[in-house]
């Protein structure tokens, strides 16, 4: 057999195996609430090629290769013992077993013990209140997230009327993204009852200038959670204009709080979150990609001070062209300049992380790319560390501590910017980057600020609303030295 005809077979036989577990995977969201993923990454509505590219890719950003006959294993045994609702990471079930060792069932059912069972969460009504980059994205996830009406439902959509096909226009920009891609699946639109209807989910587009004076009841929305994304109102009065609203139990807002609202970090504080709390935020992109790291190092090696520099993507507060602009520099073209400006990122750490009070500054420079930003962690150490104790560490806490659905890392000497667009984690660690002085040590975290942010605004209004699922295999205590 000459190489090409071997290399055809080999690719059909991975087609083949991804066929098969397209329909186990399906099964276990539709008839289970269980979610499978790698590292993270989702299988649920990937085609076969998908699957096949997604199995490469996570090997190209530095995790273990994961074969895909062990993959097929795997979800043919989780479709056999039927877990209950559960997010399943299938690569770290994969080489826990390698680790392990033994019967697989035996194993899956040991590590799978907290899922088995486990009843979906009731259904909480969604409301996103704005409907600019972040709002479309949670309302992408949010439908992708939907099963059999239980968790999370958005319900309606909440802007100011722009022209006479605004709905046309709404529908428009949530199929099509210029950076994330088109939408997966069906959009359309029914103009009569001002409803965008995605992969089935119709989604009320109610049209207001005022939050305390929607009847949210009369579209059939009850105790629902709205989700701010508009920036306006960043303080508890501002945002309790929501609760004025019939059928608004809670408010969750995308961008640094103000004042004594929580700033919850998912992963970090979100335990703080407790059923009297009706206003929360979510903090912002850079405070999510940074905290996580800092509190992984400063738990291993202790932080004595540090500065953070974002180069982060530009934003709609910029300019496309030089205007008038009442922030210092912003008024200069986004798409032609490097902008210094300033960022609360690192003072905000500390609402989080209260142990980093006043051992952090920060500056930002906005950069001529849409999406994806970069943040460099200069840390001054109580105890010196080793690069490749150091970057072993991370890699640990990126696969199996409790900040696993925040922190991931990778070693690559190719991946730039774009390879990041549409992670869900919250900050990536380049390990190839690292730098380690003995006590001064320089970290690089690349961050989708827009996707990786929207997941974790996910992961809080899932707390919020008592749905976030078990996410299994089970952490595990992750130290410097193992």
């Amino acid at each position: 057999m000459n190489d090409f005809a071997a290399h055809r077979d080999d690719w059909t036989a991975k087609e083949e195996l991804a066929e098969r577990m397209i329909p186990l995977v399906g099964a276990l969201r539709r008839d289970h609430e269980a979610v499978t993923s790698l590292h993270g990454h989702r299988l649920l509505g990937l085609s076969t090629t998908g699957v096949i590219e997604l199995h490469e890719r996570i090997a190209q950003l530095g995790h273990e290769q994961i074969d895909l006959e062990d993959t097929l294993a795997v979800l043919e045994t989780l479709h056999d013992i039927a877990p209950g609702a559960s997010s399943i990471d299938v690569a770290r079930l994969v080489s826990g077993h390698a680790e392990h060792g033994g019967d697989l069932e035996v194993y899956l059912r040991e590590a799978l013990a907290p899922a088995m069972g486990a009843e979906p969460a009731e259904p909480t009504d969604v409301v996103l209140y704005g409907f600019g980059r972040i709002g479309r994205l949670l309302a992408r996830i949010l439908i992708a997230h939907t099963g059999g009406g239980s968790g999370l439902r958005l319900r309606a959509i909440v802007v100011r009327r722009g022209a006479e096909n605004d709905l046309v226009k709404r529908a428009s920009l949530l199929e099509r993204d210029s950076v994330h891609g088109n939408f997966a699946g069906s959009i359309t639109v029914d103009e009569e009852a001002e409803q965008i209807i995605a992969n089935g989910t119709r989604i009320q587009v109610i049209y207001s200038n005022d939050p305390g004076t929607i009847d949210y009841t009369a579209y059939g929305i009850r105790d629902a959670i709205v989700v701010d994304n508009t920036g306006r109102w960043r303080d508890e009065a501002g945002l309790s204009r929501h609760l004025e609203s019939a059928g608004v139990a809670r408010v969750l807002l995308t961008a640094p709080g103000k004042g004594d609202l929580k700033n919850i970090v998912h992963g970090i504080n979100d335990a703080t979150i407790t059923d009297s709390d009706r206003i929360v935020s979510a903090a912002s992109c850079t405070t999510n990609a940074i905290t996580p790291v800092l509190k992984a190092m400063d738990e291993a090696y202790g932080i004595v001070r540090g500065h953070v520099e974002t180069v982060h993507s530009f934003t709609n507060d910029q300019n496309l062209i030089d205007n008038f602009h009442t922030g210092d520099r912003r008024g200069r073209s986004a798409v032609l300049n490097m902008v210094i400006t300033e960022t609360g990122a690192a003072k905000a750490v500390a609402r989080a992380l209260p142990e980093l009070e006043g051992k952090l500054t920060g500056s930002a420079i906005r950069v001529p790319t849409p999406d994806v930003s970069l943040a460099v962690l200069h840390l001054t150490l109580e105890n010196p560390a080793d690069r490749d104790q150091l970057n072993g560490y991370l890699r640990r806490v990126s696969l199996h501590s409790r900040l696993r659905q925040q922190i991931d890392y990778v070693e690559s000497p190719e991946v730039v910017s774009t390879d990041f667009v549409g992670s869900h984690r919250a900050g990536i660690v380049d390990g190839l980057a690292t730098i380690a002085n003995e006590n001064d040590v320089v970290l690089y975290v690349w961050y989708d600020n827009e996707y990786g942010y929207s997941c974790q605004v996910i992961r809080v209004l899932e707390v919020m609303a008592g749905s976030h699922p078990v996410v299994l295999p089970a952490r595990r205590e992750v130290t410097l030295d193992a």
